[in-house]
């Protein structure tokens, strides 16, 4: 669990040492993949007030955030919004709505306006060359947020801050490997992926095969983007129990909104989730941890989204020309059924 970001000044110390020890082994193109990437502690302390008063320049930050589909996504809005208000950084947040198009046209009013640092959370993957060679041309820093892109010259961003999203769906496997440990099968799995084309999406769904391919027997046997909506997760359920006839093991959801909206279609299909289909899903809201109490979701794994501190200060480090580490990635945890009771109450979103 996160704790508070107020800690003492001491922490915050150490932690440009870690960023300015971390630099000098990222200063070069991404890592490869193969690499694990660096890790951050974002329990970032409130910055010193003498220090935001000292700037006679106040910090622009241009952000765009992808949408509002999610709870997930809301908390991750809403700590963006209070850290930089905290900061003392002057924040120019865009809704895209779920359209790259947009994303890309509120980048370039971020360039127009000659914003400091620009951020943004990526719709998917691919077509963000042009627009971030337009940024770096115009001598404006970027940081991708949340999500990953492919781009041919990873120079074109300074810093990715997110969650691994290849060993949550490793996570996911291996809890799956051990709730099923004592069952011969087969095991027929339902995948609900998230946005075609996300980095999410593709990344979990990979490090979730990439682990339960250690069984033979065990078969993802529907998988279906879903959008990461309650909506779409529980029409697109709908569609896999009436293929499958009812006959699904396991739904692994790529987040917490399309498991609540698979729970209400098992639930109308006539089946106990979490019993009759065991559940595995990934963020953390406060609304999963509440059914995995219930017994109807039987594993969450953690998907941290108050990443609004930390981005912040990597807002900082850029403005003061430090050097950051390529890769950015907040602590998360995997949580059970047996935890979900006592931690429910410590859910922030």
């Amino acid at each position: 669990m996160l704790r508070s970001s107020r800690t003492a000044l001491a922490c915050f110390n150490l932690l440009l040492v870690c960023l300015a020890m971390l630099a000098g082994c990222n200063r070069e193109a991404a890592a490869p993949r193969e690499e694990q990437p660096e890790t951050i502690d974002s329990r970032i302390p409130d910055l010193p007030s003498d220090t935001v008063a000292a700037d006679k320049h106040k910090i622009v930050l241009g952000f765009s955030q992808l949408g509002s589909e999610s709870d997930w996504r809301n908390a991750n809005t809403r700590s963006i919004q209070e850290a930089a208000k905290e900061a003392g950084i002057e924040l120019l947040f865009d809704n895209a709505e779920q359209s790259q198009e947009k994303q890309i046209e509120a980048i370039r009013r971020f360039i127009e306006r000659k914003v400091d640092v620009i951020a943004f959370a990526p719709v998917i993957e691919t077509g963000w060359e042009d627009i971030l060679t337009e940024a770096r041309q115009a001598g404006i820093p970027v940081i991708l947020s949340d999500r990953a892109v492919q781009i041919s010259d990873p120079s074109l961003y300074v810093t990715f801050i997110g969650a691994d999203f290849y060993e949550e769906g490793r996570k996911a496997g291996k809890y799956l490997l051990d709730k099923k440990r004592n069952d011969p099968g087969p095991v027929v799995i339902a995948e609900l992926q998230g946005t075609e084309g996300s980095s999410p999406s593709i990344e979990r769904g990979r490090g979730f095969r990439d682990v339960i391919r250690e069984r033979a027997d065990m078969t993802i046997a529907y998988s279906a983007p879903a959008d990461f909506t309650v909506a779409k997760g529980a029409e697109v359920m709908r569609g896999f129990l009436r293929e499958s006839g009812g006959g699904i093991d396991v739904l692994f959801a790529h987040n917490d909104d399309m498991a609540l909206g698979a729970i209400e279609a098992i639930e109308e299909f006539g089946l106990k989730p979490g019993e009759d289909i065991v559940i595995i899903s990934v963020d953390g809201t406060r609304k999963a941890f509440e059914m995995m109490a219930e017994g109807k979701i039987n594993c969450v794994v953690e998907c941290n989204p108050l990443l609004g501190p930390i981005l912040m200060q990597a807002v900082r480090e850029i403005y003061e020309g430090r050097t950051l580490p390529k890769r950015i990635v907040p602590p998360e945890s995997v949580f059970t059924e047996v935890l979900a009771e006592k931690e429910v109450a410590n859910r922030q979103y």
